[in-house]
């Protein structure tokens, strides 16, 4: 990895850390606010009901995956021509896509919402309104994938950092907003986050068009763009579909086995397991263009490099975050929400735990991504994905317990992750797989099991408490970070860091 391209991913990170850390400081406080006021009900229809339209933008998910795919592609080869083709293309296949969404979501989706969710008759009313506010919300935030992916393509992180400052100050006025408000609360919480989603999605829309040449609103029927995109979000629409029913369909599942208050429970994991995941997320996003641009560019021997410590620190770096939140979740819950839903506790644990199966394997994806072959990918891994739904009906209708769905997702998760490894190094042979399984999955584990032993002491030596939270979460940083320092990191990388360093000091 050239020098330059370290700094602009160490500079990148860093501003997306700042901006995960106001935002999910903020979303820990709002979640608590929003779920105290609306009621452990409301939240679960709230969760539920947005679930619906989740569902059916599994369609976006593949067609900003080509997006982002073409547009980084192009900035790789600095074809600028192709640039504005492959942008106005991208423009006008996604506002298509709105249409067909809105379409859905008025028909099929409503079918759902009034003939198969569990949801008490006196909040219909309610539930339906938030669901047309939730269409509305989905229906922007396709219409803003080309922007956003441009920003990403430039690698522009400082303006979501920027624009994180004027979300924080959003979400807060609407917590305001809502304990004051003399109206439904579950209404007046959906109409003011999608004012929210709007006004963010505007500062975007207008960063882009002023600052890239190639974001220009028009529309484009130039087949010789289109159909690439179309054929890649093609093959990827079934991967997507496939996450869409293990995500969006366990939750309807467990709505319809146990009811909303599940679906509260549901809802907390899946906000923890977000908020966690950013840590290592935003370190991958400042990644996967360079990803991209070196295999546009035929680097792939610096493309694998990046694979490999990408892998491998972003793994130890979400390790590092959520290793206390494991062990301490009891404690933390009940300090953070008072009152903790039902099966909340274990459902954060194992959602943390696909967190860390999930960001071993998430720069093979891009990597394979980047070469725009998704026929064999999408097909297998969403296969594999897909049958989460029908062994956790079969599961909870012989009467297993709310957390069979999660303990499948994560085992059938791991088996997709291996498909991954074998599809990358079919595409691109360079790529080592017994390589990426000792240098990352060894090293990884070795790291897990030698740093927990000490926490793990602790917290089974004293009492629950802020104490116990605190010596365990250090304990764990210090272990975490001594094993990472003497087993992850090479002799070279390990003579750099100490060479900066004494730079700094000198310099001082």
């Amino acid at each position: 990895m050239t020098d330059s391209n370290s700094k602009r991913i160490a500079k990148n990170t860093l501003l997306l850390y700042f901006r995960m850390f106001i935002t999910m400081g903020v979303s820990l406080y709002t979640s608590r606010v929003v779920l105290n006021t609306l009621g452990i009900s409301d939240y679960g229809v709230y969760n539920v009901v947005g679930g619906v339209v989740a569902m059916f933008s599994f369609l976006n998910g593949s067609l900003s995956g080509a997006t982002s795919r073409f547009l980084t592609f192009e900035l790789g080869t600095q074809n600028k021509e192709r640039l504005n083709k492959v942008f106005s293309s991208a423009l006008t296949v996604h506002l298509g896509l709105a249409i067909i969404i809105l379409v859905i979501g008025e028909t099929i989706g409503l079918w759902l919402l009034e003939n198969k969710l569990v949801i008490a008759e006196n909040r219909m009313f309610a539930a339906r309104i938030v669901y047309q506010l939730s269409i509305i919300s989905c229906i922007v935030a396709i219409i803003h994938v080309p922007s956003s992916a441009a920003i990403i393509a430039h690698e522009r992180m400082n303006i979501y950092a920027y624009v994180s400052i004027v979300e924080v100050g959003l979400k807060l006025l609407v917590v305001f907003l809502l304990l004051i408000g003399n109206f439904d609360k579950l209404i007046l919480y959906g109409v003011l986050t999608l004012i929210v989603t709007i006004i963010i999605t505007l500062i975007y829309q207008i960063y882009s068009y002023r600052n890239f040449s190639e974001c220009k609103f028009r529309i484009s029927l130039d087949k010789e763009m289109m159909m690439p995109m179309l054929s890649y979000s093609g093959w990827d629409l079934y991967g997507n579909l496939s996450v869409m029913v293990r995500g969006q369909g366990i939750n309807i599942l467990l709505n319809t086995f146990f009811g909303t208050i599940i679906n509260a429970a549901s809802g907390i994991a899946t906000q923890v397991q977000n908020a966690i995941a950013g840590f290592a997320d935003n370190f991958l996003v400042a990644v996967r263009p360079q990803i991209v641009k070196n295999y546009a560019s035929g680097n792939i021997v610096e493309m694998q490099r990046l694979i490999f410590n990408a892998s491998k620190f972003s793994f130890l770096l979400l390790f590092l975050i959520s290793f206390t939140f494991i062990v301490e979740i009891e404690f933390v819950m009940k300090l953070w929400l008072v009152k903790v839903p039902l099966y909340a506790i274990i459902f954060c644990q194992l959602s943390l735990l696909n967190n860390l199966v999930s960001i071993m394997f998430r720069t093979v994806m891009f990597s394979i991504h980047a070469t725009g072959k998704m026929k064999r990918i999408s097909f297998i891994n969403g296969t594999i994905y897909i049958m989460v739904l029908p062994i956790s009906y079969g599961l909870l209708k012989l009467g297993f317990s709310p957390i069979a769905p999660f303990l499948i997702n994560i085992f059938l998760l791991t088996i997709g992750c291996a498909s991954n490894l074998i599809t990358l190094n079919l595409y691109i042979p360079e790529f080592s797989i017994s390589e990426f399984l000792k240098k990352v999955v060894m090293i990884n584990l070795i790291i897990v099991v030698l740093s927990s032993i000490m926490p793990l002491i602790i917290y089974y030596s004293m009492e629950e408490g802020f104490l116990r939270f605190l010596i365990v979460g250090f304990t764990s940083v210090v272990s975490i970070g001594i094993a990472t320092y003497y087993i992850a990191i090479d002799n070279d990388m390990r003579k750099a860091s100490k060479s900066y360093l004494l730079n700094k000091i000198s310099l001082k």
